[in-house]
C-alpha cells in the first residue's frame, strides 16, 4: 500500500506541471470529441425514442479523433488489442465491456478483479516498452502520469498512444464517451455517461438546500502531507457535495501547512483509509488527530473524520461519482439520499 500511494503522489505532483489538454474534433472523417460526444447525450435524452436511436448507434470508421496531447489519431475499426497503462482508464474500459480486449495492464491495477489475471506492463510513469510491444496491441491508452519522454517513444515506435488527462468530471466523462467511439460502444458509454449524470444531479440538486451560512468547512488529506487546492477533481468533488474546500485558496496538489488548517478550523475532514506514513509509522488517521494543536479544530474535537476508499476517491475514471456521493455522505450524512 505504501508503494501504491508513493507512485499515486508522484502521479498527482505530475499533474501540476502537466498542461491540460483536451480532446478536439477534428476535420475530415467521423471525429471524436467528448465535448460534442456529452452534448449528442443530452439531446437524445430529450428526444421522444432515444432508446431506439441508441440501440442503433455505431461507430463510423474510419474514425478520426485527438487526444489530449492534441495528436490525431485514425481508426479503420475497432481495435481488438488494448494495453492501458493507467488504472483509471483500465476502469474505464471494462465499464464499456472491453475486458475481453485488453491484453495489458499497469502493475498497479487492481479493480475490477479481473485485471489481476491480465500481463502486466510495468508502471504508470515509465511502462515497459518491450512487454507492450511483445502483446502487439492497436490500442495503448495511457493517463495523467506518464512522461513525456514515454510517449515520445511509444510514439516513435509507431504504436498508437492516446493519452488523457482529466482534470474535472466532465473530462472523465469525455473520456468514457471517446473510448465508447473508439470502441464502437457507444451504446454502453452512453449509458454509463446517463447514470453518473444522475449521481451528480442527486447530490448537487441536495447541496442547493443547503444554506450559505451552513455550509461545512472541509480539509481532505488524500496522501500523509499533502492536500489538493482549486483546478483539480477532489476540489471539484468537494465543491459539488456542498462542501467549502479550505485549500481552494491554492492551485492543484499542495504540501500542507498545518498552522494554517488550524487557522481555518475545518469542521470536517476527509482521509485515505489504510494509509501508513512511511515516516512515523503511524496510519494517516493516527497521523492527523496527533499533530500539535490540532486536538482543537473542531473536525477533530467533534470526531468528524471521514475515511474513505483511495482507489475511488484518487482515481478519475467510471467510480468518481461514487466519491462524490460517498464524500457527500461524509460531509452531510443523509442530504443526498437514494431515489
Amino acid at each position: 500500500m505504501k508503494s501504491y500511494w508513493l507512485l499515486g503522489l508522484t502521479l498527482l505532483l505530475a499533474i501540476v506541471v502537466a498542461g491540460c489538454g483536451k480532446e478536439n474534433n477534428s476535420a475530415g472523417s467521423p471525429s471524436a470529441s467528448p465535448t460534442a460526444s456529452i452534448a449528442a447525450v443530452e439531446s437524445a435524452a430529450e428526444s421522444e425514442t432515444p432508446a431506439i436511436e441508441a440501440t442503433e448507434k455505431q461507430t463510423a470508421y474510419p474514425l478520426t479523433v485527438k487526444d489530449a496531447t492534441g495528436t490525431e489519431f485514425i481508426f479503420d475499426k475497432a481495435p481488438e488489442r488494448i494495453v492501458s497503462t493507467s488504472v483509471s482508464e483500465t476502469e474505464i474500459l471494462f465499464a464499456l465491456g472491453l475486458g475481453d480486449k485488453v491484453v495489458g495492464v499497469s502493475d498497479y491495477d487492481n479493480y475490477p478483479p479481473e485485471v489481476l489475471e491480465k500481463q502486466k506492463v510495468g508502471g504508470v510513469s515509465e511502462p515497459n516498452v518491450e512487454a507492450i510491444i511483445s502483446l502487439t496491441p492497436d490500442l495503448v491508452i495511457s493517463g495523467i502520469s506518464i512522461k513525456d519522454t514515454a510517449v515520445e517513444e511509444f510514439r516513435s515506435l509507431g504504436l498508437k498512444l492516446v493519452k488523457t488527462e482529466p482534470k474535472n468530471i466532465e473530462d472523465v466523462l469525455g473520456n468514457i464517451l471517446l473510448f465508447g467511439q473508439i470502441n464502437n460502444k457507444q451504446v454502453a458509454a452512453e449509458a454509463l455517461v446517463a447514470q453518473m449524470r444522475e449521481d451528480v444531479r442527486k447530490v448537487t440538486e441536495a447541496a442547493a438546500t443547503i444554506k450559505p451560512e451552513d455550509k461545512k468547512k472541509v480539509y481532505i488529506e488524500f496522501s500523509p502531507g499533502w492536500t489538493v487546492g482549486k483546478g483539480e477533481f477532489m476540489d471539484e468533488l468537494i465543491t459539488l457535495a456542498g462542501g467549502i474546500n479550505i485549500a481552494s485558496d491554492l492551485e492543484g496538489w499542495n504540501p500542507i501547512n498545518e498552522e494554517k488548517i488550524i487557522a481555518d478550523n475545518p469542521d470536517v475532514i476527509i482521509y485515505t483509509l489504510n494509509i501508513t506514513d512511511e515516516k512515523s509509522g503511524k496510519k494517516l488517521e493516527d497521523l492527523i488527530q496527533g499533530r500539535s494543536g490540532w486536538d482543537k479544530i473542531k473536525a477533530i474535537a467533534d470526531k468528524q473524520l471521514v475515511g474513505l476508499d483511495g482507489d475511488i476517491l484518487s482515481r478519475p475514471g467510471p467510480r468518481i461519482t461514487e466519491a462524490l456521493k460517498q464524500l457527500s455522505e461524509g460531509i452531510y450524512p443523509g442530504l443526498a439520499k437514494s431515489e
